[in-house]
C-alpha cells in the first residue's frame, strides 16, 4: 500500500483528515461557522481601519493646519501686516499663508447668485483644479468652485461677472473636503491680493499633526494673555480626539459582533467533535486496545479540531481580503491600499479562528481519551 505524503509528514494529521471526510456535510458546516467568524472579525476590523484612513486622508490638510483670526477681545477685524508678523514670529517651522474672504454677486451664463469670494496668498497649496489650471504667477482671471460652476453654467475659458466686473474663468476647482480651512465648493477664488492686503485669517501649515498642535499651543500662549483673547487660534486636535474616540467605539462594537459570531462557530465545532466522539466510541476503544495511549487519542482529536480551524480561517482571511479590497476601492480609491492596522485584523481573525477551534476540541479530546477501552468495545 502506497503511503500518502501527508501520512509520511504527519500520521496524526492524515488520520484527522480522513476522519473529518467521513461526515463531509457536518465538517463543512462547522468549517463554514469558523469562516464566518473570521470574516466578521477581520473584515469588520478592516472596515474600521479603512474608515479611519479615509478620514485622515481627506482631512490631512486641516489636521496639519492652524487657523488664526481676530479674537473676541481684538481691537481689529481684519489682520494687517503687524498682526501677520506676530503670527509669523511664533509659527516656528510652519509655513504661513493669508486668506481674505468676502461676498459678491456672481453672474454666469445661466444665472446670477451670491457667492463667497476668497483670495489666498498661495492658492496652489489649498485648492486643486479639476479642469483648466491655476497659473504659477497668477495675476488675472478667477477659479470657480465645482458646485458654483455647475449652478451658473460655466467652464474654463468662459467669462463671468463679479459685482459687475468681467473676469475670465481659468479653472474649475475640485470639491474641497468638509474639514478644509479653505472651502471652495460654492466660492470664487481670486488671485492673491485681489481682495485687499488685510487678511480675514492667517493659516499656519505644519508637516505633521503633532507639530500643528505644538504651534497652536505656542501661538495661543504668546499672542493671548490670561484675560484677553486678541487672537482666535483654532486647530483640529479636539476634533481628531473626538474622531479617535468615536472610531474606537465603532471598532470595539464591530469586533464584539465578530467575537459573538466566532463563539457561535466554536459551539458548532464543539458539537461536531462531541458527536464524532460518540459515533467513534468503538473505534477509539480499538485504538486504545491495540496500544494507543491517552495522549495519542488527545492529539488525534485536537488535530481534527485544529484542521477545521486552520482551513476555515484561511478561507475567512481570503474572503476578508477580498471584502477589504472592495472597501478600499470605495473609500480610498485604491483596492490595494491596505494599512498595517488593517492587515493586523486578518492575522487577528486567523488566530482567533484557529484558537477557538483548538479550545473547542479540548473537552471532546479529553472525553475520548478517558473512555475505558473495555466498555467501548463491549458497546
Amino acid at each position: 500500500m502506497i503511503e500518502s505524503p501527508l501520512a509520511r509528514f504527519s500520521p496524526f494529521l492524515a488520520f484527522a483528515r480522513n476522519n473529518l471526510s467521513r461526515a463531509r456535510a457536518r465538517t463543512l458546516l462547522a468549517m463554514a461557522g469558523i469562516t464566518i467568524g473570521v470574516v466578521a472579525i477581520a473584515s469588520l476590523g478592516m472596515f474600521g481601519a479603512t474608515l479611519e484612513q479615509s478620514f485622515l486622508d481627506t482631512s490631512d490638510d486641516a489636521i496639519r493646519t492652524v487657523g488664526v483670526s481676530a479674537g473676541e477681545d481684538a481691537d481689529f477685524t481684519l489682520m494687517g501686516r503687524e498682526q501677520v508678523a506676530q503670527v509669523e514670529r511664533y509659527a516656528g517651522s510652519g509655513e504661513v499663508y493669508t486668506v481674505t474672504r468676502s461676498r459678491g454677486q456672481v453672474t454666469g451664463l445661466q444665472t446670477t447668485t451670491s457667492a463667497s469670494l476668497v483670495s489666498v496668498s498661495d492658492p496652489g497649496t489649498f485648492v486643486t483644479a479639476e479642469s483648466g489650471s491655476i497659473p504659477d504667477n497668477w495675476r488675472s482671471g478667477v477659479a470657480v468652485g465645482a458646485e458654483l460652476a455647475d449652478d451658473i453654467g460655466v467652464e474654463p475659458g468662459d467669462s463671468i461677472q463679479i459685482d459687475g466686473r468681467n473676469q475670465r474663468v481659468v479653472a474649475v476647482l475640485e470639491e474641497s473636503s468638509a474639514a478644509s480651512f479653505v472651502s471652495t465648493g460654492d466660492a470664487v477664488v481670486l488671485p492673491p491680493g485681489e481682495l485687499g492686503n488685510r487678511a480675514s485669517q492667517v493659516l499656519v501649515r505644519a508637516d505633521t499633526p503633532e507639530q500643528a498642535f505644538e504651534i497652536s499651543d505656542r501661538l495661543d500662549e504668546n499672542l493671548n494673555s490670561d484675560r484677553r483673547t486678541r487672537y482666535g487660534v483654532f486647530d483640529a486636535e479636539s476634533a481628531l480626539d473626538r474622531f479617535n474616540e468615536q472610531i474606537g467605539l465603532i471598532r470595539t462594537f464591530l469586533l464584539a459582533v465578530g467575537g459573538i459570531s466566532l463563539l457561535v462557530a466554536s459551539v458548532s465545532i464543539l458539537n461536531v467533535m462531541l458527536m464524532s466522539t460518540i459515533e467513534r466510541k468503538e473505534e477509539i476503544g480499538v485504538l486504545r486496545a491495540v496500544g494507543y495511549h491517552r495522549l495519542d487519542i488527545v492529539k488525534l482529536m485536537l488535530y481534527e479540531a485544529a484542521l477545521l480551524g486552520v482551513v476555515g480561517s484561511i478561507f475567512g482571511v481570503l474572503i476578508s481580503v477580498g471584502l477589504g479590497m472592495l472597501m478600499n476601492a470605495q473609500l480610498l480609491s485604491d483596492p490595494l491600499a491596505f494599512s498595517g492596522q488593517a492587515l493586523q485584523y486578518t492575522v487577528l481573525g486567523f488566530l482567533f479562528g484557529t484558537g477557538a477551534s483548538f479550545l473547542s476540541g479540548l473537552y471532546p479530546a479529553w472525553k475520548a481519551a478517558n473512555a475505558r477501552p473495555v466498555e467501548a468495545l463491549r458497546d
